[in-house]
């Protein structure tokens, strides 16, 4: 079995991510980026860790890694978004080529979104590459809708954006929304082999002024 960890990075974790950068993006952020995420209490900054070894099904998670110091990890997702009054404006989401299409997009976006309701955000917004159908798709299958276009938004290509809108955060269906997701997401990842370690993280309450660096394990450690 396959065992994932969502968590906030830390400092030192910064290089690894600025590689997952350049891989997905083409080198969105630089380093100097990345740390105004870390510091700025607005910004809800996530990764998406593999442990390097894999469990057994019915093996204890918790008891593995405490016999498993020094068991390492490679960091294939990043995920990050800005809380803007009652907006969670989503400004990354990207898994390493080798994984993708095995629901982990998926993944991080539920887990951006859980995050958005518990800060109690009304609703959740970003831009997407007018081409690229693969995140179009994902996105409107958690129900966000088109609401505009940026013309030559991307730089280096002067392709398009379109502008995506997901309202209603803050309403009992979408909280139901969510379960739904969350069952059909887990019994993927089941399928697929994958596990997620720290799932409580899910459930957590969201406080983006908290010192995640502290209060969070770091899975190189462990």
């Amino acid at each position: 079995m396959k065992l994932l960890a969502i968590k906030p990075p830390t400092i030192k974790e910064l290089e690894e991510i600025i590689e997952l950068d350049r891989i997905c993006f083409g080198k969105l952020w630089t380093k100097e980026g990345y740390q105004r995420e870390l510091a700025s209490p607005n910004s809800l900054l996530l990764i998406l860790s593999l442990l390097k070894k894999r469990i057994g099904e019915e093996e204890d998670i918790e008891k593995y890694l405490f016999q498993s110091p020094n068991l390492q990890s490679q960091i294939i997702g990043v995920a990050c978004f800005w809380s803007i009054v009652e907006e969670a404006h989503i400004t990354l989401l990207g898994i390493h080529p080798d994984y993708r299409g095995q629901g982990l997009g998926q993944l991080l976006l539920y887990t951006l979104l859980v995050k958005a309701v518990e800060c109690q955000l009304k609703r959740a917004t970003l831009e997407v590459r007018a081409s690229n159908q693969a995140a179009l798709g994902l996105y409107q299958k958690f129900g966000f809708q088109v609401a505009g276009r940026r013309k030559g938004y991307y730089q280096l290509t002067g392709e398009d954006a379109l502008i995506m809108w997901r309202a209603g955060l803050a309403e009992v269906d979408f909280k139901n929304d969510l379960a739904s997701w969350s069952h059909q997401i887990f019994i993927g990842l089941k399928q697929g082999n994958w596990r997620l370690f720290n799932e409580e993280f899910l459930i957590h309450k969201c406080n983006l002024r908290q010192d995640w660096t502290t209060n969070q394990p770091n899975l190189q450690n462990f």
